[in-house]
């Protein structure tokens, strides 16, 4: 395999200023996160037409310059579940990669699993298959073999013919707009968990109380920080369970906070007088300054339908060669019939409602609930078992 070893400033400063013309670039990272604050970036792979590379951010000073080639204009940049790689370039430069295509996205929107690793894309779409053994290699090593280079860079050999295929596809199916548009969105969904409220992804708070959840968003600042600063997983520091166990006994004694199971780690103890500051400014907060619980569709009446109405999506998405897993989940749905029925009110419409959703499924799932349509079970070994019929009524027959 001919490619290009970048381990200094110069060459990574000649390389990227002799793509600022390429019209495509392809790239993915080796990272290792077990044990660090954030993921420790290990290795990046370019692919940009008949040029590959490997970047050694572990020699080279400063990877900017190549973050901010990714970001410039006049190229399309291809990535595989590219959430690792977009975060690498938004903190680096504030901005996200030019005309970005994930060809597992790009895959969904013309019926292929989603999400689908990038072995399977490659063996479905170009008939070839991956070189296998270093999977679990150790990144941070110095010096890297020849194998675990050249296995790295089959990350990006296929990126360009993948993206071909797929873009072939997507176009026959009218779709490049839904593409553009699925692109958008899940670039933004990732800037907006970076930047607000990264507080409401710990796990176990969705049926907290506000004053919980202002406990909750104090602790979850105090472990960022305190991760921060030793360079650590912030779930190391403090566990989620812990932190909703606190929340809810809502007590800042610092008996009561060592009387819960898993606080007994002697570097926590040390931590007491902290963690029961968090408390106490949470406590201490008027009821307008503490945070709602997100509105979310919780009437156990239609937890039957929103199984059933999920099954119906995963049909009607397979029928119109849409991934079911990106369209939507079994809340989603249920946020679409509660909309549907004004059992509730959003800040937005579902996601089922608007976009290409709605269009694939959304107006689907209304008319059922309208009654214009009828279900029935066309063929149960089939793929996508459930036909959807317009209902037949006495007027109709007549």
């Amino acid at each position: 395999m001919d490619y290009e070893h970048i381990t200094s400033q110069r060459q990574l400063t000649d390389f990227c200023n002799s793509l600022h013309d390429a019209p495509l670039i392809g790239f993915d990272t080796e990272f290792v996160s077990e044990d660090t604050y954030r993921p420790d970036l290990c290795l990046i792979q370019v692919a940009a037409g008949n040029r590959l590379a490997v970047i050694d951010p572990k020699s080279v000073e400063d990877v900017t310059p190549f973050w901010r080639l990714i970001t410039s204009p006049e190229h399309e940049t291809i990535v595989h579940a590219g959430r690792e790689e977009f975060r690498f370039c938004f903190a680096a430069t504030g901005q996200r990669p030019n005309n970005l295509l994930d060809v597992q996205i790009a895959a969904a929107l013309i019926g292929l699993e989603y999400p689908a690793a990038y072995g399977t894309l490659v063996r479905k779409l170009l008939n070839s298959t991956l070189r296998k053994g270093e999977t679990r290699s150790n990144w941070r090593h110095r010096p890297l073999s020849e194998r675990q280079l050249e296995y790295a860079l089959d990350d990006v050999v296929y990126l360009e013919p993948l993206r071909n295929a797929l873009v072939k596809q997507i176009e026959k199916l009218r779709r490049r707009t839904w593409l553009a548009s699925e692109m958008s969105d899940w670039q933004a969904s990732v800037e907006h968990a970076e930047s607000v409220e990264r507080w409401r992804r710990v796990s176990g708070i969705a049926n907290l109380s506000s004053r919980s959840l202002a406990i909750v968003r104090e602790l979850f600042h105090w472990r960022d920080e305190e991760a921060s600063r030793r360079d650590r997983p912030a779930r190391r520091i403090l566990r989620d369970d812990l932190i909703v166990e606190l929340a809810k006994r809502q007590s800042a004694d610092p008996k009561r906070i060592n009387a819960v199971r898993g606080m007994e780690r002697r570097e926590l103890k040390n931590q007491y007088t902290q963690l029961a500051k968090c408390v106490e400014r949470a406590l201490s907060l008027a009821d307008s300054e503490c945070p709602r619980p997100h509105a979310r569709s919780r009437k156990q009446q239609l937890n039957a339908l929103g199984q059933f109405l999920t099954t119906a999506l995963g049909s009607i998405s397979r029928g119109a060669h849409v991934a079911p897993g990106l369209v939507g989940t079994s809340q989603d749905v249920r946020d679409l019939v509660s909309h549907h029925l004004g059992l509730e009110k959003f800040d937005e419409p579902p996601i089922l409602a608007t976009g290409w959703r709605a269009e694939v499924v959304g107006q689907q799932i209304e008319k059922l609930i309208k009654g214009e349509l009828c279900l029935r079970i066309s063929d149960p070994l089939s793929d996508h078992p459930l036909a959807f019929e317009p209902r037949i009524t006495k007027n109709s027959d007549k």
